[in-house]
Protein backbone atom coordinates (compact mmCIF):
# COMPACT_ATOMS: atom_id res chain seq x y z
CA UNK A 1 0.00 0.00 0.00
CA UNK A 2 1.35 3.65 -0.76
CA UNK A 3 -1.04 5.55 1.26
CA UNK A 4 -1.82 5.59 4.25
CA UNK A 5 -5.95 7.10 3.51
CA UNK A 6 -7.57 8.44 6.29
CA UNK A 7 -11.49 6.73 6.99
CA UNK A 8 -12.72 10.46 6.02
CA UNK A 9 -10.50 10.60 2.52
CA UNK A 10 -11.36 7.34 1.50
CA UNK A 11 -15.32 8.30 2.29
CA UNK A 12 -14.55 11.47 -0.36
CA UNK A 13 -13.40 9.19 -2.96
CA UNK A 14 -16.86 6.23 -2.61
CA UNK A 15 -19.02 10.08 -2.96
CA UNK A 16 -16.89 11.01 -6.06
CA UNK A 17 -15.57 14.39 -4.98
CA UNK A 18 -12.14 14.34 -3.28
CA UNK A 19 -10.58 17.29 -1.94
CA UNK A 20 -6.98 17.87 -3.41
CA UNK A 21 -5.53 19.65 -0.73
CA UNK A 22 -6.63 16.42 1.69
CA UNK A 23 -4.79 14.39 -1.12
CA UNK A 24 -1.86 16.07 -0.82
CA UNK A 25 -1.95 16.37 2.78
CA UNK A 26 -2.15 12.42 2.80
CA UNK A 27 0.49 12.11 0.23
CA UNK A 28 3.20 14.15 2.98
CA UNK A 29 2.12 12.04 5.44
CA UNK A 30 2.49 8.61 3.92
CA UNK A 31 5.44 8.97 1.72
CA UNK A 32 7.32 11.48 4.34
CA UNK A 33 10.54 10.94 2.65
CA UNK A 34 9.85 11.49 -1.18
CA UNK A 35 7.65 15.25 0.51
CA UNK A 36 10.89 15.69 2.28
CA UNK A 37 13.19 15.50 -0.89
CA UNK A 38 10.58 17.63 -2.96
CA UNK A 39 9.71 20.33 -0.93
CA UNK A 40 14.04 20.71 -0.15
CA UNK A 41 14.68 21.15 -3.83
CA UNK A 42 11.16 22.96 -4.53
CA UNK A 43 12.79 25.47 -1.60
CA UNK A 44 16.51 25.45 -3.43
CA UNK A 45 15.39 25.99 -6.94
CA UNK A 46 13.49 29.28 -5.06
CA UNK A 47 16.38 30.40 -3.29
CA UNK A 48 18.67 29.45 -6.08
CA UNK A 49 16.99 30.34 -9.56
CA UNK A 50 18.58 27.77 -11.67
CA UNK A 51 17.49 26.09 -14.26
CA UNK A 52 16.31 23.11 -12.07
CA UNK A 53 17.33 21.42 -8.84
CA UNK A 54 18.03 17.69 -8.25
CA UNK A 55 18.93 15.12 -6.07
CA UNK A 56 21.93 13.25 -6.97
CA UNK A 57 22.20 11.56 -3.66
CA UNK A 58 20.59 7.68 -3.18
CA UNK A 59 18.03 7.56 0.07
CA UNK A 60 19.60 5.92 3.09
CA UNK A 61 17.62 2.68 2.87
CA UNK A 62 15.04 0.54 0.77
CA UNK A 63 12.01 1.82 2.82
CA UNK A 64 12.65 5.37 1.72
CA UNK A 65 13.22 4.93 -1.49
CA UNK A 66 9.92 2.81 -1.99
CA UNK A 67 8.97 6.14 -0.83
CA UNK A 68 10.24 7.77 -3.39
CA UNK A 69 9.75 5.30 -6.31
CA UNK A 70 5.61 5.38 -4.99
CA UNK A 71 5.41 9.14 -5.53
CA UNK A 72 7.31 9.77 -8.43
CA UNK A 73 5.70 6.47 -10.35
CA UNK A 74 1.89 6.96 -9.33
CA UNK A 75 0.62 9.89 -12.55
CA UNK A 76 -1.90 11.31 -9.27
CA UNK A 77 0.53 11.46 -6.68
CA UNK A 78 2.99 12.85 -8.72
CA UNK A 79 0.46 15.70 -10.68
CA UNK A 80 -0.90 16.70 -7.15
CA UNK A 81 2.72 17.33 -6.11
CA UNK A 82 3.34 19.48 -9.21
CA UNK A 83 0.34 20.93 -8.90
CA UNK A 84 0.90 21.73 -4.76
CA UNK A 85 4.42 22.96 -5.32
CA UNK A 86 4.08 24.78 -8.47
CA UNK A 87 6.08 22.89 -10.83
CA UNK A 88 7.43 20.35 -12.87
CA UNK A 89 9.11 16.80 -11.67
CA UNK A 90 11.23 14.90 -13.74
CA UNK A 91 12.54 11.60 -12.46
CA UNK A 92 15.93 9.22 -13.67
CA UNK A 93 17.46 6.07 -12.58
CA UNK A 94 16.04 5.03 -9.04
CA UNK A 95 16.48 8.49 -6.69
CA UNK A 96 17.66 11.19 -9.14
CA UNK A 97 14.72 13.46 -8.51
CA UNK A 98 14.54 17.06 -10.35
CA UNK A 99 12.25 20.28 -9.82
CA UNK A 100 11.66 22.86 -12.67
CA UNK A 101 10.03 25.87 -12.83
CA UNK A 102 6.34 25.90 -15.07
CA UNK A 103 6.52 27.55 -18.64
CA UNK A 104 8.38 27.13 -22.06
CA UNK A 105 11.22 28.56 -20.41
CA UNK A 106 12.55 25.32 -18.83
CA UNK A 107 10.79 22.75 -21.14
CA UNK A 108 13.86 22.56 -23.41
CA UNK A 109 15.74 21.98 -20.21
CA UNK A 110 13.10 19.49 -18.97
CA UNK A 111 13.66 18.11 -22.57
CA UNK A 112 16.97 17.52 -22.25
CA UNK A 113 16.71 15.92 -18.21
CA UNK A 114 14.22 13.23 -19.70
CA UNK A 115 15.85 12.76 -22.84
CA UNK A 116 17.08 8.78 -23.73
CA UNK A 117 20.33 10.14 -24.16
CA UNK A 118 20.56 11.99 -20.33
CA UNK A 119 19.21 8.64 -18.63
CA UNK A 120 22.24 6.40 -20.42
CA UNK A 121 24.66 9.21 -19.31
CA UNK A 122 23.45 9.12 -15.85
CA UNK A 123 23.74 5.05 -15.52
CA UNK A 124 26.21 3.73 -13.00
CA UNK A 125 27.21 0.26 -11.97
CA UNK A 126 26.18 1.43 -8.19
CA UNK A 127 22.68 1.76 -9.31
CA UNK A 128 22.61 -1.56 -11.09
CA UNK A 129 20.25 -3.43 -8.57
CA UNK A 130 18.46 0.26 -7.02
Amino acid sequence: MSLDVSPALLEQAERGEVDEAAFVDCVRTSLPFAWEMISSLVARLGEDGGAFADNQTPPPDEHARGQLLRAMASDAIRGALERHFGVRLAFQNCHRVAVFPPGPVADERLARFTSVRAQLLNQSPVLRDC
